[in-house]
C-alpha cells in the first residue's frame, strides 16, 4: 500500500474526494516528519511509536578493497508497534 492506496481507502470510507484526502494524507506524514527532525517522539494511540534513534560513529569495511573506513554516525527514525497491532498481525 502507498501515500495513494492509504489517501483511496480513507476518501471511500470518510466521503472525502481523493485529492482532500491525499492532502490529508501527506499532512499527517510531514508532521511525523517534523516532529522527527525536532527529536520529539511520535506517539499513536493503537498503533504504535515513532522514535528518533542516534547511531554512533564506527569502523567498517569496504566489502571490494577490505580498506578500513570510518562510518559517520546518524540518526535513524525507527517504529515500535502497539500491542493492538502486533495481536492483529499475529492472529
Amino acid at each position: 500500500m502507498n501515500n495513494s492506496d492509504l489517501a483511496d481507502a480513507l476518501a471511500a470510507a470518510n466521503g472525502l474526494t481523493k485529492a482532500d484526502a491525499r492532502k490529508y494524507v501527506d499532512g499527517v506524514f510531514a508532521a511525523v516528519a517534523d516532529a522527527a527532525a525536532k527529536g520529539d517522539e511520535v506517539a499513536i494511540n493503537g498503533f504504535g511509536k515513532f522514535k528518533v534513534k542516534d547511531t554512533p560513529a564506527r569502523e567498517g569495511r569496504n566489502p571490494s578493497t577490505g580498506a578500513t573506513i570510518q562510518i559517520a554516525a546518524s540518526k535513524k527514525l525507527t517504529f515500535a508497534p502497539a500491542k493492538a497491532i502486533k495481536d492483529k498481525l499475529n492472529g
